[in-house]
């Protein structure tokens, strides 16, 4: 039995997808499905003790692949990760289709903002997909995340249309009067896990993500909250507020809404498994 089939077989004993071996032989060596279909051997020059090593923390220490990797692709974009930001997850595409369909009925030029951009996935995005935006603000607290945000828009060709902000969410923006009621839409994937389930999560989440990017209080609404309570002092009449949350939440945040008679347009959409994930409105 070669290492590859002896390192699926492990990992398919750990609950964990044999298709990783793959990916990390491929990032590694450059080994791809093709080699494997063809039976192609490994390089004589492989390092296998290096892809042990790898393979014995992703095994063991349950880091996901993606850090090991130090890359994930997210739609088509070719985005670093690092243990400073949340692993952009495919779900969370759909909160950009949901963005852009909307731009795609407003005139050019509007600001749009991300909040807790992480490794930047949303705002590039944005970015890419909608040459209508002037220019988006992406906003974290964490530094290290912002540091990896810029160097994710220079190598996907939008550091120029992307603006980087430090602080908490909209209070990174200051008190700004050429945004404050300006800006025509915002996007974010806020930390939604209640505190007390954190633990209860995989592995490769509780022990390896940031909490600061998953633990949303309590309840799990903290976060939520704020940016409800904050988006009107920003967002301009009409404007587009979409966030992510967690599955069983919609009910609640919809009322909440529905309760500060800020928002209208108030609806759910569901993500790729048809769970209530993601909230969408428009400012009074």
């Amino acid at each position: 039995m070669t290492w590859r089939d002896q390192a699926r077989a492990t990992a398919q004993a750990a609950g964990i997808s044999p298709d990783e071996v793959d990916r990390l032989l491929e990032w590694r060596l450059g080994w791809n499905r093709l080699d494997q279909r063809l039976g192609q051997a490994l390089p004589p020059e492989t390092d296998l003790d290096s892809i042990q090593a790898l393979w014995g923390r992703r095994l063991h220490e349950r880091v996901p692949l993606q850090y090991l990797i130090g890359e994930v692709i997210w739609r088509d974009l070719p985005l670093q990760v690092s243990p400073a930001v949340l692993i952009p997850r495919p779900e969370t595409e759909l909160l950009v289709d949901l963005a852009l369909h909307w731009i795609r009925s407003q005139p050019p030029g509007g600001i749009w903002l991300d909040l807790g951009t992480g490794s930047g996935a949303l705002a590039i995005a944005l970015a890419r997909g909608a040459p209508r935006i002037r220019e988006i603000y992406a906003i974290d607290l964490s530094g290290a995340a912002l540091t990896l945000a810029q160097t994710n828009a220079r190598r996907c060709g939008v550091i120029d249309r992307i603006r980087f902000r430090q602080g908490s969410w909209f209070e990174a923006l200051g008190h700004d009067p050429d945004l404050q009621g300006q800006i025509q839409g915002s996007v974010a994937n806020p930390p939604y896990i209640p505190s007390d389930q954190i633990p209860q999560l995989q592995p490769e989440v509780s022990q390896h993500e940031p909490h600061l990017a998953l633990d949303g209080g309590v309840d799990g609404l903290e976060a939520i909250q704020q940016l409800m309570d904050l988006a009107p002092d920003y967002l301009q009449p009409g404007g587009f507020w979409g966030i992510e949350i967690m599955q069983g939440q919609a009910q609640r945040v919809r009322q909440q809404l529905t309760q500060t008679r800020k928002y209208t347009q108030i609806q759910t959409h569901l993500d790729l498994a048809g769970l209530e994930r993601f909230i969408s409105a428009e400012i009074v």
